[in-house]
């Protein structure tokens, strides 16, 4: 067949293909007894699922191409509502909603809230964003068990299919969560955002996010897999967003306060209030944090401050405006060897190792809606943060702490960028569309200086550059960035069952470099026989365009199909070719990453008695940059470049069921059984470097387990977790033993048991729980710096406890 008879026979179909007019459902819901509206009412159709959400001024809409409908009106404070609907035309139906006679207690109210659905997936649409063909997981934070006090990725993320996270902060003080073969080192694989906005360091010359969310204050936690590398940036990963609570639409004013004790001299407090008064609402909270940690050495103190603000001017125009702060100081252990892990692996040999954060976030968002078919955001944000790190670091991390001059980084981090989108719904003929244009300009000023610090024990992010100028690591970078980007997707409903969205994004990046390093060799003696300052100026520029294709076919009502493929990159970050560290070296000819990403899959909800997702994947890797050992003059020694091509395959699965339906237990009771795996496969497919090809990729386990059982009964809920994952290799030439430095080596098969238990009665609710209940002594990561070098040991058993009031 000739292309263009093939082209002929797409559009023949593609017009021969049915499909139900659109049209919209919209009105405004009001209190009974007040006749005030009502805002952050859900709307549901009991089939589809969640259709819309009012507004401050209850106000609600949504397309749809159904004409018979069971509409359920839902509110924590109301009774449910479901009201039978014939349409087939637009229609404006308006709902009184009933207040409840009787408070619930917080554990009643999720109890119905989970009765009716089973919330994990985002839509095709929401916003001025496509989801439809993606893989997307929705972590619904305030209905978590987890240890929210201590931001507990392990069981926060519990249902997420794949993530490899790594877990050696006991206070949640960063995330490091990486998945499919990807680095999970502060998450600098995925597009880090918050109600929307970027909040990591600099997302394409240093992409690394030391700032991560208090888990309190979260409502929800967004993660889409690589296929979001059109709309979010290019990232392997895909998107992780982290969406705040809303404030209260109902109250004028709420305050919650949670202190949390546990082991190993943990304190936090988190302190929220919250409310709206006409056409202004708010949301802003406090959170403090210090301990000992479960190591000696390791203590932290932890202050993060979050407000937003927003003004409802009518229904179609809306401004809100967010600022975070957060600065802590943490003092680190550094790394082991492995024989030193074996030996104790909870010991520490560095005194002196200091680590400070200092980090502000503001973000102006616009959302104007021109039309009921066309809406537009413009999001204004910036950053003005540093990272200081201070320690005695040696390639020997067994080697005693020698009292010299300490190894000081310091990183300053100023950028500011906007975001715009404009999401328009249109026809083709009778048939729906969606189409999403955007454009995202950031421009980033970052400043990088390593030099020697003071020879002191405390925690003094001072250089010392005139009293120790033979310090061999010294460097001083300005590190400007430039990108513009614009993309674009739409989707096109060939019938009411069958969707294709293809998109596209290109990409402007311009990375500089200007500064230099000082080359300094001492003899045997420690004389200085050659010091000279060499200059280290480069512009790079280049641009491309990326391009994906997604699926989604919906047969049967809570069924859908779907598959996406899309094209990722990576571009080289600072961090991998400015900073002198004697546990490694880097490859000159470092460059950066390209690939694709590519997902098939089912999901759904059966019967609300099984919500499932099973899907396969594959990750292309071309470049990857690793880890590998070479021979130098100084012995066998790591290198960090680029290793070769690579791909990960594999089959992702999660289950959920409510055995509560499946035992007929009536509303006092809910159980749930979940159970979440990933099977995956990886390879070296090509390298120029001896003994790569064909072996393992890094940070790949091939099994990846976590289930759990939920239990509640009243106003009482319970839940247990384990996770096991199996071996997993830290650098291309799968080595086992760490040697010297503990860089570089196998992270062993390792298990854990959670334990959690929550009780509310009134405005009180008291949690408590035991992780790593079996105590055991394992570790998920190998630090190539800080806070290393070498082995970063996992918590011990320890507890927790959380009492929190509303008012």
């Amino acid at each position: 067949m000739k292309l263009k008879d093939f082209k002929l026979l797409l559009v023949l179909l593609f017009l021969a293909t049915a499909v139900q007019a659109q049209h919209k459902i919209y009105g405004i819901v009001t209190s009974a007894g007040t006749k005030k509206p009502v805002g952050d009412v859900e709307i549901y159709d009991k089939t589809s699922g969640l259709k819309a959400t009012t507004n401050t001024s209850g106000y609600y809409e949504f397309t749809t191409d159904k004409q018979d409908l069971v509409l359920v009106f839902f509110s924590y404070e109301f009774q449910v509502q479901e009201l039978p609907v014939s349409v087939a035309n637009d229609a404006e139906i308006d709902v009184e909603l009933i207040p409840l006679s009787v408070n619930l207690s917080e554990v009643e109210i999720t109890a119905r809230k989970a009765k009716l659905f089973e919330l994990s997936r985002l839509k095709d649409v929401e916003g001025t964003a496509i989801y439809a063909g993606k893989k997307t997981e929705v972590v619904l934070v305030d209905q978590s068990m987890a240890n929210l006090a201590s931001n507990n990725a392990r069981q926060i993320f519990s249902q997420v299919a794949g993530l490899n996270i790594y877990q050696n902060d006991d206070a949640g003080l960063q995330l490091n969560v990486g998945g499919r073969g990807l680095d999970p080192n502060r998450t600098a694989n995925f597009n880090t955002r918050q109600n929307g906005y970027d909040i990591s360091a600099d997302v394409l010359g240093y992409p690394e996010s030391y700032y991560t969310p208090a888990s309190e204050g979260l409502k929800e936690i967004q993660v889409i897999r690589g296929a979001a590398s059109l709309q979010y940036g290019t990232q392997f990963g895909g998107l992780i967003n982290f969406k705040m609570k809303d404030p209260n639409p109902n109250k004028p004013f709420e305050l919650i306060t949670r202190n949390t004790l546990g082991s190993f001299g943990l304190y936090t407090n988190f302190t929220s209030i919250s409310g709206t008064k006409d056409k202004f609402s708010y949301y802003s909270y406090f959170n403090y944090k210090k301990g000992d940690g479960f190591r000696a050495n390791s203590e932290f103190e932890s202050k993060n401050a979050f407000a937003h603000l927003g003004y409802q001017f009518n229904d179609k125009t809306k401004v809100t405006g967010d600022v975070t702060y957060m600065r802590y100081l943490a003092q680190q252990g550094g790394g082991l060897t492995d024989t030193m892990f074996e030996n104790d692996p909870y010991q520490s040999n560095r005194e002196r190792n200091w680590f400070q954060v200092d980090w502000l976030l503001y973000n102006l968002k616009l959302d104007h809606k021109f039309s009921d078919k066309t809406n537009f955001t413009f999001n204004f944000f910036g950053l003005n943060a540093s990272r200081d790190a201070l320690g005695f670091r040696s390639n020997r991390v067994d080697q005693v702490d020698s009292g010299e001059e300490r190894d000081l980084i310091k990183g300053d981090f100023k950028n500011f960028g906007f975001e715009v989108r404009l999401l328009s719904k249109y026809n083709i003929g009778r048939k729906d569309a969606t189409f999403l244009i955007g454009s995202k300009f950031y421009n980033a000023n970052n400043y990088q200086q390593q030099g020697p610090g003071s020879d002191d024990s405390d925690a003094d992010f001072n250089f010392y550059s005139n009293q120790f100028s033979d310090y061999p690591s010294q460097s001083q970078f300005d590190l400007p960035n430039l990108n513009a980007s614009v993309f674009g997707e739409n989707i096109f409903y060939l019938n009411d069952k069958l969707s294709v969205t293809p998109g596209f994004r290109f990409e402007y990046i311009r990375t500089q470099s200007e500064g230099f390093y000082k080359q300094i060799n001492k003899d045997a003696a420690g004389n200085v026989i050659l010091d000279q300052t060499i200059d280290d100026n480069r512009d790079y520029d280049r641009a491309f365009v990326l391009l994906g294709l997604g699926v989604s076919y919906k047969p049967l009502s809570g069924m859908e199909v779907y598959g996406n493929i899309s094209q990722n990159y990576r571009s080289v970050t600072f961090s991998d070719i400015n900073i002198n560290n004697p546990a490694f070296e880097i490859n000159p000819d470092i460059t950066d990453e390209k690939g694709f990403t590519t997902d098939l899959g089912i999901r759904g909800n059966l019967k609300n008695i099984l919500s499932y997702d099973l899907g396969t994947f594959a990750l292309f890797y071309n470049g990857r940059i690793g880890f590998k050992q070479i021979e130098t003059s100084q012995g066998v020694k790591s290198e960090r470049g680029n290793i070769g091509d690579a791909v990960m395959y594999g089959v992702e699965s999660l289950f959920d069921f409510n055995l509560k339906q499946v035992f007929g237990l009536n509303n006092d009771f809910r159980l749930n059984y979940f159970v979440n795996t990933s099977f995956i496969n990886s390879e070296y497919t090509s390298s120029e470097a001896t003994g790569v090809e064909g072996n393992k990729v890094e940070f790949v386990p091939d099994v990846n387990l976590k289930t759990g059982l939920r239990f509640g009964f009243r106003d009482l809920s319970s839940s247990i977790q384990y996770t096991y994952l199996s071996q997993q290799f830290t650098d291309a030439t799968n080595s086992i033993d760490g040697g010297i430095s503990g860089v570089i080596g196998e992270i062993p098969s390792y298990d854990v048991l959670d334990i959690s238990l929550a009780y509310t009665y009134k405005r009180f609710k008291l949690e408590t729980g035991i992780n790593n209940v079996l105590d055991n002594a394992y570790f998920t990561r190998r630090a190539t710096g800080y806070p290393g070098p070498g082995i970063i040991p996992s918590a011990p058993r320890n507890w927790y406890t959380t009492l929190q009031v509303r008012f």
